[in-house]
């Protein structure tokens, strides 16, 4: 069956703004998505990678490189022409080994012709893609250290049994969990750039149109694809001018003040709130077309910004939301 369309879905506004946000600039750093169970997280996420252009990649190249690419790592890119292909999606199973992830000895080869060779492991599949890992707070810390020190240097190293290896692994690396099943280590969800709440929507009309749109889909999945056709398109236009509108907004002294004063506000531990909530900030001025970077960039993306990286208050029983919330009517008005 062919993907759900990613403006066909319903109700999760938030969620669906902070993976066009990392789309169009991955340095953001990723987005973690908690919520209930059946909410659409991971429905949201393939359908975005699903909407994106083709990427050009050398053809025989196992990690998909660009041509720049193969130049800065020659030992371990392929060769070939440049063809066309899908941007990778790639699925981090609960039971991954760390072999399974990072790549390991190439032991068929190693048999057949007593040579060592690397075999390329899911952060290799996901290069120039997205990495997707559901259930992650159920995830093996170690395995979550790895994969987010991967993510924000954009390089796998493995150095093991007798291999030395180094290869690009850039991808937008996109967790989702329920809460309920456990809680995601502080120190690696501040890791994470943007983090989203998604609730099972509330309101009837909302659930009344999620039923119809999916037995429509069920009904007839070709003709559900091409009737919102032309919506997804106007969304990876978007994503498109986003990109190359992205280098030109530089945020200013005032917007910088801001950032520093809401952190500050709110208790965000570290600097990364600042540097994430600028960069979200731009991003999403480059997705709305905006000739600068605004206070009310800013503002719309603080919760996801920030909301997981604020301290524990004993004495404050609101959530984090209300928090950042507060705090913006406070400073700003």
């Amino acid at each position: 069956m062919s993907r759900f369309p990613f403006s066909a879905i319903v109700g999760q506004d938030e969620m669906k703004q902070a993976l066009l946000i990392a789309a169009v600039d991955p340095s953001v750093g990723g987005v973690m998505v908690f919520g209930d169970r059946g909410t659409g997280k991971s429905t949201a996420a393939r359908a975005l990678a699903a909407l994106l252009p083709p990427i050009s990649a050398i053809e025989n190249c196992p990690y998909g490189c660009s041509k720049e690419e193969a130049g800065r790592y020659p030992d371990v890119c392929g060769s070939g022409p440049v063809r066309k292909r899908a941007v990778p999606f790639v699925d981090l199973p609960l039971g991954a080994t760390e072999d399974r992830v990072i790549g390991s000895l190439d032991l068929e080869k190693a048999l057949r012709s007593g040579e060592k060779g690397f075999e390329p492991g899911l952060l290799a599949k996901a290069h120039r893609g997205f990495l997707y890992i559901d259930e992650i707070n159920l995830l093996e810390d170690h395995l979550v250290d790895l994969l987010l020190d991967v993510a924000a240097s954009g390089e796998n190293v493995v150095e093991r049994e007798g291999l030395s290896v180094r290869h690009p692994a850039k991808f937008v690396l996109i967790g989702s969990g329920n809460p309920e099943e456990g809680e995601l280590r502080p120190q690696l969800l501040d890791r994470f750039g943007l983090s989203v709440e998604v609730r099972t929507p509330s309101e009837i009309e909302t659930r009344i149109e999620i039923m119809r749109l999916v037995a429509e889909r069920e009904s007839d999945p070709q003709a559900f694809s091409e009737k919102w056709a032309d919506e997804d398109e106007k969304i990876l236009k978007q994503i498109a001018r986003g990109k190359n509108k992205l280098a030109k907004l530089v945020p200013g002294e005032d917007l910088l003040r801001d950032a520093a004063e809401l952190c500050l506000a709110v208790g965000a531990d570290g600097l990364r709130g600042e540097l994430t909530l600028m960069r979200a900030a731009r991003a999403l001025a480059a997705l709305k077309g905006a000739r600068e970077v605004r206070r009310e960039h800013l503002v719309e993306v603080a919760p996801s910004a920030l909301r997981h990286r604020l301290r524990r208050d004993v004495l404050d029983e609101t959530g984090s939301g209300v928090r950042i919330t507060r705090a913006i009517e406070e400073l700003f008005g």
